[in-house]
């Protein structure tokens, strides 16, 4: 099935980082906590391409994964990958708990601060091992905010807002302003 922006929305799974050897292989930074989406006989679509290909090897490797998929042969055509996104329909997806949000839902959201400060989009989301990083960029530069509750203490996606409490050391150049 072609992706048609009308029609379907697909959320992205993970991101090809390059290729592992000679045969294809693609090495996989996972970006979901559903391990089984990347499962023989799966179907994803890469990014920027019009049909999804079967993954038909997967196998665990350091802290990423390795990966073939149909008709991707050799690594000149495993090269031409890195960097896209490996994605899902977003009508396949496991649906999340209440207060657990897909990146593409949040991406975008407006952040303020509890006193109403606006810091700025979040425009991004890093996948680390300890928790997810939410990127904000704003009037006061780029924020590094820690996806944990501690945080993030609202997301309210009909307003299109998330609230954060910033703790000491976050945004060090805003530390004056807050007082």
């Amino acid at each position: 099935m072609a992706p048609d922006a009308s029609s379907e929305t697909y959320i992205a799974i993970g991101r090809i980082l390059a290729p592992h050897g000679v045969r294809g292989e693609i090495k996989v930074e996972s970006m979901t906590d559903f391990p089984a989406r990347f499962a023989v006989g799966s179907n994803l679509l890469v990014e920027g391409e019009s049909r999804s290909r079967a993954v038909i090897q997967s196998r665990p490797h350091k802290e990423a994964l390795l990966l073939r998929l149909a008709g991707i042969d050799n690594r000149t055509q495993a090269e031409l990958l890195r960097d896209r996104h490996l994605l899902l329909p977003r009508h396949e997806a496991t649906p999340l708990p209440a207060g657990e949000y897909y990146s593409d839902e949040i991406e975008g959201l407006a952040v303020i601060t509890m006193d109403g400060r606006p810091l700025g989009n979040l425009v991004e989301v890093l996948w680390t091992a300890a928790n997810e990083v939410y990127v904000v960029d704003g009037d006061y530069g780029e924020i590094l905010v820690p996806a944990t509750s501690e945080v993030v203490q609202e997301v309210d996606l009909g307003r299109g807002i998330m609230v954060v409490k910033l703790l000491p050391g976050l945004a060090p150049e805003l530390e004056g302003d807050l007082g």
